[in-house]
């Protein structure tokens, strides 16, 4: 069986912020990325580590923010940003560079685009003009939540996303309200739970811990046969999101325990559906970094830049596919 052939024009990205989750997606571009090529990194700081390295690396930089990705020579041949400032920055990164058409993929919190989760709703959202990926915690627990509402409804999913303490800098500390709301929305308009709640601890253990996220969910699933779907399912989504993040992976097997009549659960079922949850799903995963940049324990970073790489790497396939057929 013959190679397919190379791709014979890639897509021009710039990534806006020069910090560790820049640094990192870039490393992911320039290595991995099959539809995708570097067309500048942005910065606001000009002795930052991002921007030396990426100077190092033959990309072009500015240390002026949005307004020196304008003026750069090369602006026009960019295709898609990544925003990988905070959520306040975005709403002005976006205000920007909509305009001009570019395509947005938002790895803050400012959720101004449709949250996109890769395994789960990238095809519905192809033509959008700015995504939003979510959260970390987002990317890691909702493929969960949405397995298990495809095969019964979700009554109530909360998840709780623990990461090292070192792994969180200042952009995401100065984003923890943004990081629960934002979460908690999308665990209910991606994830099909008709309530959410996001919780997440920074563990400031020593050495320091890799990514762990608990995954709960309240179900009505009265019989072993509806419970073996759940596992199923969720042990495909886990695979499913694991061929972009290689470091995502179950810690135990799906725990379904049933819910005594005398527990004080008051959550009702769905919207039109009476009685109440007779089960606890309990789902246990773990995110291990590649460690292209970031080390491994910081798989709270990773998973955001994989998908974040994993939706460009779609809509720059699909503009190569339609410049082909054309």
């Amino acid at each position: 069986m013959s190679e397919k052939a190379p791709v014979s024009k890639k897509s021009k990205v710039a990534i806006i912020g020069s910090g560790n989750i820049g640094t990192d997606l870039m490393i992911k571009v320039m290595r991995n990325a099959k539809y995708l090529e570097m067309g500048a990194m942005v910065g606001i700081d000009p002795d930052s580590d991002g921007l030396a390295r990426a100077a190092r690396l033959g990309v072009p930089t500015t240390h002026e923010g949005v307004d020196g990705l304008l003026k750069l020579p090369n602006f026009d041949e960019i295709d898609i940003v990544f925003d990988a400032t905070s959520a306040k920055a975005h709403e002005h990164n976006a205000s920007i560079l909509e305009p001009l058409g570019k395509r947005l993929i938002d790895l803050t919190p400012a959720a101004v685009g449709p949250y996109v989760v890769p395994s789960v709703n990238l095809e519905d959202h192809l033509d959008a003009p700015n995504v939003n990926m979510v959260t970390c915690g987002g990317q890691a627990t909702i493929p969960v939540v949405a397995a298990v509402s495809r095969v019964v409804p979700v009554a109530y999913a909360e998840i709780v996303a623990s990461i090292a303490s070192k792994s969180a800098g200042p952009g995401t500390r100065a984003n923890i309200d943004e990081f629960t709301e934002t979460t908690s929305g999308a665990i209910e308009q991606v994830g099909g739970a008709r309530r959410g709640k996001a919780v997440i601890i920074l563990n400031p253990a020593e050495p320091p811990l890799m990514m762990r996220d608990t995954v709960y969910t309240l179900v009505e699933a009265p019989d072993e046969d509806t419970q073996e779907q759940i596992r199923l399912s969720v042990e495909k989504m886990v695979d499913d999101v694991s061929a972009y993040v290689p470091g995502y992976r179950l810690k135990q097997k799906v725990q379904i325990t049933e819910i005594p009549d005398s527990s004080p659960v008051e959550t009702l079922l769905a919207d039109g559906e009476e009685g109440r949850p007779t089960h606890q799903v309990s789902v246990f995963l773990e995110v291990e970094g590649a460690a292209h940049y970031l080390p491994a324990y910081a798989g709270n970073l990773d998973i955001m830049t994989s998908a974040g790489l994993q939706v460009a790497e779609r809509i720059a396939a699909r503009a190569a596919d339609q410049e082909e057929i054309a």
